[in-house]
């Protein structure tokens, strides 16, 4: 079992219980699932741009990507429909669990000039995303091997209801976030 799975079923989920009211554990806010996705608006004049960043997301997460493609033509920008613009990649269970375990304890404090996450970031029904700007801060990249530094987007999502409630979740589970004030 994951780590960080384990002491939100030990410890985590009674605080929360607690500090909430719930009637159940059943009620306790809990991960869905991590989605990260990375644009590539460059894949229109370099198509070899696709596979390498489906590479890079492969070696982050241990799981085969998604290449979306676009969904209309958009003369302005030269993209044509179906055409290969990003990767995405949904994790649940136990790579959910062990790649949250690696980006708060190994990635997000690689990070330059690191100061804590956005504690803002929240959509109103309790779901938290993160923009990475580049991914050379995982571990599992290797800094001779890229050929261009790619952001990514994360999306943690929960079963929460309340911003607060998914705050105070990702908190006891380690997110570093960012006093309000900085």
């Amino acid at each position: 079992m994951p780590r960080l799975k384990d002491k939100y079923e030990q410890e985590i989920a009674m605080l929360l219980k607690s500090e909430f009211d719930y009637p159940n554990l059943l009620a306790v806010p809990r991960l869905v699932k991590i989605v990260l996705n990375i644009g590539l608006g460059e894949a229109i004049q370099n198509p070899k741009a696709v596979p390498a960043a489906v590479n890079d997301l492969a070696n982050i997460v241990g799981q085969r990507p998604v290449v979306t493609k676009a969904k209309k033509s958009i003369a302005t920008f030269k993209v044509r429909a179906r055409m290969n613009i990003g990767a995405m990649v949904t994790l649940r269970g136990r790579h959910m669990w062990e790649f949250l375990d690696k980006l708060m304890n190994l990635a997000l404090p690689r990070i330059r000039d690191f100061r804590g996450v956005n504690p803002k970031s929240f959509d109103g029904k309790g779901n938290y995303s993160l923009g990475i700007k580049e991914q050379l801060i995982f571990p599992e990249i290797d800094y001779d091997k890229v050929d261009r530094i790619r952001g990514m987007d994360i999306t943690i999502v929960t079963t929460a209801r309340t911003d607060a409630e998914a705050r105070s979740l990702l908190k006891l589970l380690g997110m570093p976030f960012r006093a309000q004030g900085a």
